[in-house]
C-alpha cells in the first residue's frame, strides 16, 4: 500500500509523500515545500514534533559532545536555518568550526540571518549544495550531522556514502529523524495528531495544508530503525546503534569512519 514505509533496499527517491513521482521529480518538490515554510521553519517544527524537537536536538549535541577546539569541524547538512549548527558552536564554547549545507537558498538566508544577530558568523559557513555531492574533498569533516531532513533527501544511500566520504578517519555520523514509534497507544494518537492537526495548523500557520501533508507522509514512508541502520552500515560506517526519543517518535543513529 501507499502508506506502507520503505525499507533499506530503497524506495524513498521516488516517493513524495504517499505519492509516487518519476525519478529525479522529487528534488524540485522538496524544494518547493521548504521555500514555502521557509521563514516559519521552527514553528514547523514545532508543530510536527509538538515541541519535544529542542529536547532532541540538545540529546543530539550532548551525545556529539564537541571538542573546544577550533580545529574541531562539522558539517550539518539540511541544517539551513542554524538550528544544529549553533548549538554545535555553542556547546564547543565558540571554538569549533560548522559549515552549513543546504540544498535550498531560502533556508540558508534565514540561517544566516539568524547567525548575524548571534554574533556567531566567525564560526559558520552557509553552503548552498546537494547532500548527494558534497563540494569538499575526502577527509574534511570530524563530524556529519543532520536533523530532520535525511526522508527529504531522494537517494538517501548516495547521501550516506557522500558522509562517509568527507568524513576524517574516527570521524562521527549523528542523524536525528523522525522514526517508527513502538508503543501502540502512542502510535494511535501520533497517526490522529499527525494526519489530522498538523495539516490543519500548518494551514492556519502558513496558509498551505499541503506542505505539512507532505511532511507528515514522509514521516511515514522514512525506513523504520532498523532498516536505516542497515543502510548506515551499508555505507560503511562501523559501530552503528541507534537511541529512540519519545517512544520511537524520532531516533537518533550513530555510526563511525574507522
Amino acid at each position: 500500500m501507499a502508506e506502507s514505509r520503505t525499507s533499506a533496499d530503497g524506495g524513498m527517491e521516488t516517493s513524495y509523500g504517499f505519492r509516487e513521482v518519476a525519478h529525479g521529480e522529487k528534488q524540485g518538490l522538496v524544494n518547493e515545500v521548504f521555500h514555502k515554510v521557509a521563514k516559519r521553519y521552527d514553528i514547523m517544527n514545532d508543530v510536527m514534533s509538538m515541541g519535544l524537537h529542542r529536547a532532541w536536538k540538545d540529546a543530539m549535541i550532548a551525545a556529539l559532545n564537541p571538542r573546544k577546539d577550533p580545529a574541531y569541524k562539522v558539517l550539518d547538512v539540511a541544517g539551513g536555518t542554524g538550528d544544529i549548527a549553533f548549538r554545535i558552536v555553542e556547546a564547543s564554547n565558540r571554538l569549533a568550526h560548522a559549515t552549513v549545507l543546504d540544498i535550498n537558498g531560502s533556508m540558508l538566508a534565514v540561517g544566516a540571518e539568524r547567525a548575524a544577530k548571534k554574533k556567531l558568523t566567525d564560526n559558520l559557513t552557509f553552503v548552498e549544495a546537494n547532500a548527494e555531492e558534497l563540494p569538499f574533498e575526502p577527509n574534511s569533516f570530524d563530524a556529519y550531522t543532520i536533523a530532520f531532513g535525511i526522508r527529504n533527501v531522494p537517494h538517501i544511500d548516495v547521501a550516506l556514502k557522500e558522509a562517509y566520504r568527507v568524513l576524517k578517519r574516527g570521524g562521527r555520523l549523528l542523524v536525528l529523524e523522525f522514526s517508527e514509534v513502538d508503543l501502540p497507544l502512542l502510535d494511535r494518537v501520533y497517526d490522529a495528531w499527525s494526519f489530522n492537526a498538523i495539516p490543519q495548523f500548518g494551514k492556519a500557520i502558513t496558509g498551505d495544508a499541503e506542505p505539512y501533508q507532505y511532511l507528515v507522509e514522509s514521516i511515514r514512508k522514512f525506513p523504520n530503525q532498523q532498516d536505516f541502520a542497515t543502510m548506515i552500515r551499508e555505507a560503511g560506517f562501523s559501530r552503528v546503534n541507534f537511541t529512540n526519543y519519545t517512544g520511537g517518535i524520532a531516533a537518533l543513529h550513530s555510526g563511525w569512519k574507522l
